[in-house]
């Protein structure tokens, strides 16, 4: 198992601190998990653990990291909607999945301190399984993140900058201090152990309903959960344990939405194509997606539709959620509002799956 890098094609050890190749292009992971197979379930663990036979795991660091993440349940909103329930976590998002993986190599290879950037959930992640760790923990977030995710953040002895700017502009100063001080980079965007943890997500629907939807949603920022969401249903494929793939549809802001604009023009690449405005869909507001180039191959591969979240509908999505007791944050009301909108371009959309992805009292602001 080696880093292989997206550019130009050079290997380094995962042992690495490097978070990126010598020319500049991101790791991808050199690894290849056995034919998924539920009979390979630990059903005696109840974490996403359980799936730790098609995760690249080194030892048994993941033992004292775990948090108890994974297992959500999926439940019926109406005739047509699946939930995954994904904001029953230990930090209330779908992040933990990634973070648990990712700080368990970090604990693996000897890593005693981190820093990241995040809009607040993948932050609040990293802090706290830094904290089970013992790893010490630097998080920068933009202006404007809300003061509970900040507030969770420092709970977990995490140190919090909070950067004026754009979330890509907080990127940048959190990536500067890396190439300064040579600082472990835990980036969800960047490492793709994070990938290894959030791909779970199709696992644990498989096991739980037997089958995948006919339809998958999935909110599109940096793309943390895309990424795992299509690698596990190419695993599932490539075992012939599905025969085709779903319809996948990725949510974007209309306020932030470079991969609408770039699959417009059908660019190679999402980068600069638009220019962020203020969203309430704050954790899906990246205008500079780091690993755009591999997500538009996937899109273009797998025909995967994209639909822009109306602003001035979120609010009303999270009240018709709330409505029926998913009291979700305003990122996760955005994939609702998404969905609704998609029904009325392509039609009646049925057996689709949507996550709600974090619990609403994170954004009360």
């Amino acid at each position: 198992m080696k880093y292989v890098c997206a550019n130009c094609k050079a290997t380094a050890e995962v042992t690495t601190r490097a978070a990126k190749c010598d020319c500049g292009g991101l790791w991808k992971l050199d690894y290849k998990p056995p034919q998924f197979d539920l009979s390979l379930v630990d059903r005696e663990t109840w974490s996403i653990f359980r799936y730790r036979a098609f995760m690249p795991l080194e030892g048994e660091y993941w033992r004292e990291i775990s948090l108890g993440e994974g297992m959500t349940p999926i439940v019926p909103f109406d005739e047509d909607v699946l939930l995954k329930m994904d904001y029953f976590m230990p930090t209330l998002s779908f992040k933990d999945r990634g973070a648990a993986v990712l700080i368990a190599h970090c604990k693996a290879i000897g890593v005693d301190s981190v820093v990241q950037d995040s809009s607040g959930n993948a932050g609040n992640s990293v802090a706290a399984y830094c904290g089970k760790a013992g790893i010490d923990c630097e998080i920068f977030v933009p202006e404007g993140t809300s003061p509970k995710k900040i507030n969770m953040i420092q709970a977990h002895n995490g140190h919090v900058n909070v950067v004026p700017g754009s979330r890509d502009n907080c990127a940048n100063v959190c990536r500067d201090k890396v190439v300064k001080e040579g600082k472990y980079y835990a980036s969800h965007v960047y490492n793709p152990f994070f990938y290894q943890g959030t791909k779970t997500y199709i696992y644990e629907t498989y096991e739980q309903l037997h089958r995948i939807p006919a339809n998958i949603l999935i909110p599109l920022g940096n793309g943390t959960l895309v990424i795992g969401v299509i690698k596990a249903l190419e695993e599932l494929l490539g075992s012939g344990v599905i025969e085709k793939m779903p319809q996948i549809i990725l949510v974007q802001s209309e306020y932030c939405d470079p991969f609408v604009k770039a699959v417009q023009v059908k660019a190679k690449s999402a980068a600069m194509n638009t220019t962020p405005r203020p969203t309430m869909a704050e954790g899906i507001a990246i205008g500079i997606p780091m690993r755009s180039e591999e997500i538009l191959e996937y899109i273009y591969k797998y025909d995967i539709k994209l639909i822009a979240a109306p602003e001035d509908r979120i609010l009303d999505a999270r009240m018709i959620l709330a409505a029926k007791g998913i009291y979700c944050e305003h990122t996760t009301a955005a994939n609702y509002a998404a969905y609704l909108k998609y029904c009325e371009v392509y039609g009646k959309t049925s057996d689709c799956l949507i996550p709600i992805c974090g619990a609403g009292l994170k954004s009360d602001h």
